[in-house]
């Protein structure tokens, strides 16, 4: 994905159209004000700001995403962790890389868009599974989840391309993020944090 240094994240530039034209025609019917705020909601919904990347450990993980970390815990299979991460609206929704890795697998799913407390969101709501792995064969998973959202989960990246710590690679608006970690990682996070992408360390690779 290209590095976007416009304040606003591209891939809401059609909605901001789209917001300026209602907003026009609303005008005409006295309408004025609810479409100035959607306007100013859109902007911030999709704002992109620069991200100082902090310099951890070359075998580092950061946060992919903004949000509250729901919950921490262990499974069994290939991963033993999973972190899960909400993000809401109020959060940035500029999606970017965890560690320096090539990316193994990417497995976008379409799908509904129900609220995350519904049975059914975990089986239906579109997703998109990426698989990191860095030079030392250290490998990780993200499944990103929307919740209710207007808009898709747009990605700027393709498999077996190599990526960039802390580098924008898509964009999401209100969803789940879940990281798989492997044995060998320590957790740098707990239930309850706030976390930012790129900016936020999960942890570290032993």
């Amino acid at each position: 994905m290209k590095n976007n240094l416009l304040p606003i994240a591209k891939e809401g530039f059609i909605y901001i159209i789209y917001a300026i034209l209602a907003y026009v025609v609303f005008s005409f019917l006295d309408f004025e004000f609810l479409s100035f705020l959607s306007i100013i909601g859109l902007l911030f919904i999709y704002r992109n700001p620069e991200r100082e990347l902090s310099a951890f450990e070359q075998n580092s993980v950061v946060s992919p995403v903004d949000g509250v970390v729901l919950s921490i815990k262990e499974i069994e299979g290939e991963y033993t962790y999973k972190v899960e991460i909400d993000s809401t609206y109020a959060n940035v929704s500029i999606l970017r890389v965890p560690m320096t890795s090539l990316l193994k697998n990417l497995d976008l799913k379409n799908g509904a868009r129900l609220s995350r407390h519904s049975s059914l969101a975990r089986k239906i709501n579109e997703n998109v599974e990426l698989v990191y792995e860095d030079k030392n064969s250290n490998k990780l998973k993200v499944l990103h989840m929307l919740k209710q959202s207007f808009s898709s989960i747009n990605l700027g990246i393709k498999e077996s391309q190599h990526l960039k710590q802390g580098s924008r690679y898509g964009v999401m608006i209100s969803g789940i993020t879940t990281i798989y970690l492997p044995q060998n990682f320590r957790l740098n996070v707990s239930v309850g944090s706030e976390v930012k992408a790129s900016e936020s360390l999960i942890g570290y690779f032993s």
